[in-house]
């Protein structure tokens, strides 16, 4: 029996050969002064262009947006060049990438921003650590935005997603997921403004549809992704309280107003599915509310990804750590091979090592 999996599927007008998904994930690579996408980057997404679908680790919007250390960035010309190496090497190798637009928020330190403090909804200390030049420091709490600034924010989206046309990807996707911060705007435990942008479910999700809205000038809304988190609960300083899902059914209902690539939801944690007002089983609830194509993601296996995809529950699967091991994933899928085992000491390390040196199913054949 065919695999669901490795079904073509179509978004609009983007043919992807498979439903296996490559999901963002930040590798730390991009170790020069300009924080652009180099060479050795360019290997590493050109050697998993046999996914369905590549979307890019997050790439820092502004100045103002990175948090961690050696990320790549998508508002300089420089930056701009240094993507175009990658997506040149992806689509020479048949492959389909999207970059996914990110803005840290409070999740960032004094460290970035020559001691100023990073921005956030609201002065909440997210109670965490962030990742800078010296090493893991504690998070401060944040400085709250204005409004004028939280414009600047949508339109550094905008241009974010124009620079990430001209670098030659097929799309992007918004990074409003996973404690960052459009999510920080989401959730009333971190955002306790009482403008147009708290308060209310409306008002607490307008910044997510204010950058849609300016994006989708400079890009075809079928090329725009949307990533949400709904169920984060326990990390970056995002708690579920009673008004967590209502907010995000809201959200993905507004959704269906767009005519998006496709929505990619995460799957609760298994170790939080207890928690009061969770949503324990993601793609089961959203799947009906949301019109459009679905990528679902969290600690799927080739076995529990076809399984979704069967059950009617998502369009499409995207897999984090067993990209990093396994260049060649859907092939593996293809033949039911065993997939080697990620090397977690090198997920952010410099250099080649834990990168571009996890051998191919044929290379280890050979």
């Amino acid at each position: 029996m065919s695999q669901p999996l490795l079904k073509p599927i179509t978004l609009h007008d983007l043919y992807l050969k498979n439903r296996v998904i490559m999901a963002p994930m930040t590798r730390s690579r991009a170790d020069n002064n300009n924080n652009a996408a180099n060479e050795l980057m360019a290997t590493y997404y050109a050697q998993r262009a046999g996914a369905g679908l590549i979307i890019s680790e997050g790439s820092q919007i502004s100045e103002q947006a990175v948090g961690y250390i050696n990320t790549p960035g998508i508002y300089s010309a420089e930056q701009v060049a240094g993507w175009r190496k990658v997506t040149d090497a992806v689509h020479a190798e048949g492959g389909k990438i999207f970059l996914q637009l990110w803005h840290v928020g409070r999740m960032s330190h004094p460290d970035f921003h020559g001691g100023k403090l990073p921005v956030a909804p609201s002065p909440i200390n997210p109670n965490d650590k962030a990742f800078t030049p010296e090493g893991f420091k504690d998070t401060v709490a944040p400085r709250e935005l204005t409004v004028p600034e939280i414009k600047q924010i949508v339109q550094d989206f905008k241009t974010a997603a124009r620079n990430a046309i001209d670098a030659g990807f097929d799309g992007v996707e918004v990074h409003a997921s996973n404690g960052y911060l459009l999510h920080q705007f989401f959730v009333s435990t971190a955002n306790v403004r009482t403008d147009a942008y708290g308060g209310s479910v409306e008002n607490r999700a307008r910044i997510l549809f204010e950058v849609l809205d300016a994006v989708k000038e400079v890009v075809p809304q079928h090329r725009i992704g949307v990533r949400l988190n709904p169920s984060m609960h326990g990390g970056f300083g995002i708690t579920v309280n009673e008004d967590t899902i209502p907010t995000f059914d809201y959200i993905v209902e507004q959704l269906n107003k767009y005519s998006l690539a496709y929505l990619h939801l995460t799957e609760a944690s298994p170790a939080n599915k207890d928690v009061p007002h969770i949503e324990p089983q993601v793609a089961k609830r959203y799947r009906p509310k949301y019109k459009g194509s679905l990528i679902i993601n969290g600690g799927f296996t080739q076995e529990t990804g076809n399984q979704v995809i069967a059950d009617g529950n998502a369009d499409m699967v995207a897999f984090g750590v067993p990209f990093i091991a396994n260049p060649d994933l859907p092939e593996r899928f293809a033949q039911n091979a065993e997939l080697q085992q990620a090397d977690q000491s090198k997920f952010y390390a410099p250099g080649p090592e834990g990168y571009v040196d996890y051998p191919t199913l044929a290379e280890v054949e050979a």
